[in-house]
């Protein structure tokens, strides 16, 4: 008979990543294994989705009212979201000793003379709606200590899915692309890759209406222009190396209308195109810093994107590419059950980044504690 979870031993995960596309939340137990309870996605309002969106790709602020608010209005939907998530598992709130939230990242800036990374959604409002103690403001630290503040999630990766049998890697196929590199012995490093699902998702909303390319059909009826692919993969940020870090602010549709050119494309050729990119760059990533990876494990939304799975595989000759589902970690929600794993270690006064990652001085204890 299964064992009752026993008070403390549930945390809960929230994020919305790039895309903006929901709140993702997850309910995990972590003792005596690691086990997603339930996961979720929340619609975010339509309006404030749009707002959030617009700042990210580098929109201007109206005021430091419009600023506070939103601030607000942003935890007050993640509460909800964790609200409904536990009313629908049937579990008595106490039982959950943390919430762990990333909130929306409205601008991240990691370098230059006053770096800053930026996530909306204050703690102590949703510590205060739900009555449950907030752990928030994850990657602040990392960027005060000289890091990029991101990726976060190689920590958790290399706790869930190191193999010493084998050089792996774990690919997060959110808004942005991001690897977490697990050789079989040797430092955990991690990195973005390039734009994902925040471009593929825009085009296809502009071109289409449809939120996002369900199934990759818009995608497969147009063909990669290998012109354009040149162009694009011409930014100089791809060259850096890591650790390297970026999001809307630099990835958006106006950064690919300045690379369209004269010629015109038709709408889905474009959407291939935007596809061959995140493979592209994903495949040229792992060669330059871990060429023996024997296996890609694969999670975020472009996982359910069966064009991108694909060109993935093809750019990986001899390379096992597949989801996380077959490691026991559902690809929807392994972020915001990273955001409960690193909740856990927060208050257990354990860091949560890799300095091998985010380029940080050292080890830190990540995120603010909010009490209930």
């Amino acid at each position: 008979m299964a064992r009752k979870p026993a008070l403390g031993d549930l945390y809960l995960g929230m994020i919305s990543g790039t895309s903006a596309d929901g709140i993702d939340v997850a309910l995990v137990r972590f003792d005596p294994e690691p086990q997603l309870l339930m996961g979720r996605t929340y619609r975010w309002d339509d309006a404030l989705r749009t707002r959030l969106i617009e700042l990210g790709q580098g929109g201007e602020a109206t005021s430091l009212d419009e600023l506070g608010e939103l601030d607000v209005q942003v935890a007050l939907a993640f509460a909800h979201a964790a609200g409904r998530l536990i009313t629908q598992s049937g579990l008595d709130r106490a039982l959950v000793r943390a919430i762990g939230s990333h909130g929306q990242t409205v601008r991240h800036r990691p370098e230059g003379t006053f770096p800053f990374t930026w996530q909306m959604g204050d703690g102590n409002v949703i510590a205060e709606r739900t009555g449950i103690p907030t752990v928030a403001d994850f990657r602040r630290r990392d960027v005060a200590a000289g890091g990029h503040g991101a990726p976060l999630m190689p920590a958790f990766h290399a706790a869930m899915l190191h193999d010493p049998g084998e050089d792996r890697a774990v690919l997060n196929l959110g808004g942005i692309g991001n690897l977490t590199l697990l050789p079989g012995s040797g430092a955990v490093r991690g990195f973005d890759t390039g734009p994902a699902n925040a471009l593929l998702d825009a085009w296809c909303e502009r071109h289409t209406g449809m939120a996002f390319d369900a199934g990759g059909a818009f995608a497969a009826t147009g063909k990669p222009d290998e012109a354009l692919l040149a162009r694009l993969l011409d930014e100089p940020w791809f060259a850096q190396p890591p650790p390297k870090s970026t999001g809307r602010e630099q990835f958006h549709l106006a950064w690919v209308e300045s690379k369209l050119g004269q010629g015109a494309l038709a709408a889905a050729d474009v959407q291939a195109t935007l596809v061959e990119l995140s493979a592209v760059t994903v495949a040229e990533a792992l060669r330059a810093t871990q060429p023996g990876t024997a296996r890609v494990m694969v999670c975020g939304g472009g996982v359910h994107n069966p064009v991108l799975m694909q060109r993935l595989a093809a750019r990986l000759p001899g390379v096992v590419v597949e989801s996380t589902e077959a490691h026991g970690l559902h690809p929807d929600y392994v972020e915001a059950m990273g955001f409960a794993w690193l909740a856990r270690e927060t208050l257990a006064g354990r860091p949560g980044n890799l300095p091998s990652v985010s380029g940080a001085k050292g080890l830190r204890v990540l995120g603010a504690l909010y009490p209930a």
